[in-house]
């Protein structure tokens, strides 16, 4: 099946010539039904299970219509006709007549002949209709053919927009939290393109979104999602383009959903100043054909000819579906009570009944076979299988089992499946060292056993009490993961719980106090601290080294290493090249050595001298007073003295604030200059470098080949507001911009009466006390004991 998208409605309005256009209704009147049965050798099916009709076939045809009737009123004829070809003429001996209205003449008994393609049925006014519905299929064969594949295929696109939409609503009234679980498996049963967007809604909201138009959704066939994420949204244009490619039918297309339908124009063609050609889509109930029109019949002039169009008549072998397993790789639990056997790839399976008599054909231990009944669910995504049956079929531990069932009259076979049956015992710990399961951390396990689809549950048991865990199935084992970050340790056990079996398999473990790993100690000469890494290094009580006692900080866990670092009370006296033993005592009292070369010190540097160099702004300047800060437009150059080491182009100065969240680094040749290999120039823009809202102290280090000096303070960023002016009159205004950015403005240094500006402030301007001496002082929020001038002109 094609792809199908785009409404009839939106097609005919595309198509109509201009003075015609209006958007037709869609088919939701009701009309007439149909009572259709086929006989094919000597087996009678409804017409609901019959995908084809065949040469030779049996046709029996009547209308649910009034019969008897002894007045006026209008009376149908039921014709129907077989085509044979867009080219060719059908003879008149192909078409037949019943009168609905006569009880003993008011059904048609047809036989398919040879070198029929189609067959169509009308519902055709008494009064002249059946000659003109024969002399219009005659003379234009060509529209009819076309005219019946539309309509078979339209009633089929129907059948799975139904039952997708039924679907939504039943779960709407009953379970509307499970839509969002449920409908991509409808989706993907059905082959209809979801709106994933509804499900991102609130539950009680998903389902007015999925069916809010059903013109909107988009039916594919799972086969050619790319050409359906293509055509999404297609302008008309294109979509005609592509209805006449192999990918979009050649033409087979539906009136009520599909790539573009041009059933305006193909039934404009055959119509007539006494007869109107309306299409009717047929919705199959077993035996019953109930039809849907999209416009009210007419008893006057030109008068309605309902169009009904039967099953295609095949040629050749008949063409059963090409279901294929969902998941290729999933074995099959027998034993599970909620047993779904995955299918996808004939959304008509679920949205018809031609799959019918459905079985699950099992090979037995003894060579035999059973076939345990099955029903498709399209909500559930496969074949439901019959747990009775399963519990009697005295299976093996892994059977073959095949799909089996017929499509109208042919037997077919659907895909294979591999069943797992439980039985007790076999499940072991694998790839998993029994010293690795340590307590205060998660632990990441694997088990094998000889059934894994058919696990039902698995709980850790410990002296705390049962956990359930979750779990994943790869091919002949679990993993799941045992979460001991908050056990002690000691013994614990895993129960693993089977379908079908009572007792679950018990996994003894031990939970053990990891000691931890200890990759070495980075200890740089004349530091006081130094660097283990390692793993668990959270159990590390404290570490000595020749006599010198070092107590732990804090664990940083980094590329799957811990790092721990840990400070001696006075700096040891140990040279750079030293070879020496640090012996690690843990929490319960169990010791590492670990031996470590002592690293040269790391690189120092003094301030010589630091400048501050503040560009012209608009408005007027605001000064600050002293040099322990600085504003954040301006530029900070210092200089350094290298101590113990010597500079060189390769070096960098980093550059943070107080807490270290937020850095710059200046190098050779961007912001740092070496003026010889002892002193070195830094020139930054801090307010640029670290971010608008970075303040506070700041400090720096000097970084060489990949080691970084010890933190020194440099100054203090502080923000400043822009002042654009001081309006004195009976009192003084100060306006500008960010005046949130300071605490208070007094008219003397000694801030006496000082003006408070609110927290939060958000106004250009308030009213500040009136300069002495043309000069007012104010206090900055980030850093109040940082004063700064502004001078006001007179």
């Amino acid at each position: 099946m094609m792809l199908r998208f785009l409404p009839f409605c939106a097609l005919a309005a595309a198509l109509v010539p201009v003075a015609a256009r209006a958007d037709p209704a869609p088919f939701d009147l009701t009309g007439p039904t149909l009572r259709v049965a086929v006989t094919h050798g000597t087996t009678t099916l409804p017409i609901a299970r019959v995908p084809k009709l065949a040469t030779g076939d049996r046709v029996s045809i009547a209308a649910d219509l009034p019969t008897g009737k002894k007045d006026d009123g209008a009376r149908y004829l039921l014709v129907a006709a077989f085509l044979r070809g867009a080219t060719e003429p059908p003879p008149k001996s192909w078409f037949f007549k019943a009168e609905t209205w006569k009880e003993k003449k008011n059904a048609l008994a047809l036989k398919v002949p040879e070198g029929a393609r189609q067959l169509v049925v009308f519902l055709v006014p008494e009064s002249g209709g059946f000659d003109a519905v024969v002399s219009a299929v005659r003379k234009q064969p060509g529209a009819f053919v076309r005219a019946v594949q539309d309509l078979d295929q339209a009633s089929l696109d129907r059948a799975r927009l139904d039952a997708f939409l039924d679907g939504i609503h039943a779960l709407e009234r009953t379970r509307p939290e499970r839509i969002e679980a449920v409908s991509p498996l409808l989706s993907r049963s059905l082959a209809i393109k979801l709106k994933a967007e509804c499900l991102d809604l609130a539950a009680d909201l998903q389902a007015s979104c999925l069916t809010q138009s059903r013109d909107s959704l988009v039916l594919a066939d799972g086969q050619s999602s790319t050409l359906a994420d293509t055509l999404v949204g297609a302008p008309t244009d294109l979509a005609l383009q592509l209805s006449a490619t192999p990918e979009g039918g050649l033409g087979y297309y539906s009136p009520y959903i599909g790539v573009v339908r041009d059933l305006a124009k193909i039934f404009g063609a055959f119509q007539s100043t006494q007869f109107r050609y309306i299409p009717a889509l047929a919705r199959a109930h077993d035996d019953r054909l109930a039809l849907l029109l999209n416009a009210a019949p007419s008893f006057a002039s030109p008068k309605s000819v309902m169009v009904v169009a039967m099953p295609v008549i095949e040629t050749g072998a008949p063409q059963t579906p090409t279901m294929r397993r969902a998941e290729a790789d999933r074995l099959v639990c027998a034993a599970r009570p909620d047993l779904v056997l995955p299918v996808e790839g004939a959304p008509l399976i679920y949205a018809t009944k031609f799959a019918h008599d459905m079985s699950l054909r099992v090979t037995t231990p003894q060579g035999g076979v059973v076939e345990l009944p099955v029903q498709a669910d399209a909500e559930r995504g496969g074949y439901v299988l019959d747990q009775v049956g399963m519990r009697t079929a005295g299976l093996g531990s892994v059977t073959d089992a095949t799909l089996h069932g017929r499509w109208g009259f042919t037997p077919f076979d659907g895909p294979r499946f591999r069943l797992q049956v439980p039985r007790a015992g076999g499940w072991t710990m694998v790839d998993t060292d029994p010293e690795s399961l340590v307590v205060g951390r998660d632990n990441a396990v694997a088990l094998a056993g000889p059934t894994p689809s058919c696990v039902e549950a698995v709980t850790l048991v410990s002296d705390a009490g049962q956990v359930p865990l979750a779990w994943t199935t790869t091919g002949d084992r679990i993993g799941l993961t045992l979460p001991l970050a908050k056990t002690a340790p000691g013994k614990l056990s895993l129960l693993v719980k089977q379908y079908g079996v009572e007792a679950p398999d018990k996994i003894a473990l031990t939970a053990l106090a990891e000691a931890g790993r200890i990759d070495g100690l980075t200890l740089y000469a004349g530091d006081t601290a130094g660097t283990l890494a390692g793993t668990r290094l959270d159990l590390v009580a404290s570490m000595t080294v020749d006599g010198v006692a070092f107590k732990p900080g804090e664990v940083v866990r980094a590329d799957k290493v811990d790092r721990l670092g840990l400070v001696a009370d006075t700096a040891p006296a140990f040279a750079a090249g030293q070879a020496k033993t640090a012996l690690v005592t843990l929490t319960d009292g169990r010791k590492r050595s670990v031996k470590f070369v002592v690293a040269a010190a790391r690189p120092k540097a003094t301030l010589i001298a630091k400048s501050v160099a503040v560009a012209p702004s608009p408005g007027l300047p605001i000064v600050l007073v002293g040099d322990t800060a600085i504003a954040q437009d301006a530029r900070l150059t210092f200089s350094l003295r290298a101590e113990g080491t010597r500079f060189s182009a390769g070096d960098s100065v980093e550059i943070a604030t107080a807490d270290g969240k937020t850095t710059t680094s200046v190098s050779s040749g961007r912001g740092l200059t070496v003026q010889d290999d002892r002193i070195a120039v830094a020139t930054v823009e801090p307010g640029k470098a670290l971010g608008v809202s970075a303040h506070g102290p700041l400090k720096w280090r000097l970084v060489q080949n990949g080691v970084a000096g010890d933190w020194v303070p440099l100054t203090t960023l502080v923000r400043v507001p822009g002042v654009t002016g001081v309006t004195c009159a009976e009192a003084c205004t100060l306006a500008g911009t960010d005046l949130f950015l300071i605490e208070s403005v007094a008219a003397n240094a000694g801030f006496a009466e000082a003006a408070l500006v609110p927290e939060g402030f958000t106004g250009g301007a308030f009213a500040v006390p009136k300069p002495v001496g043309g000069m007012l002082y104010l206090r900055l929020r980030d850093d109040p004991g940082v004063t700064a001038t502004v001078a006001v002109k007179s």
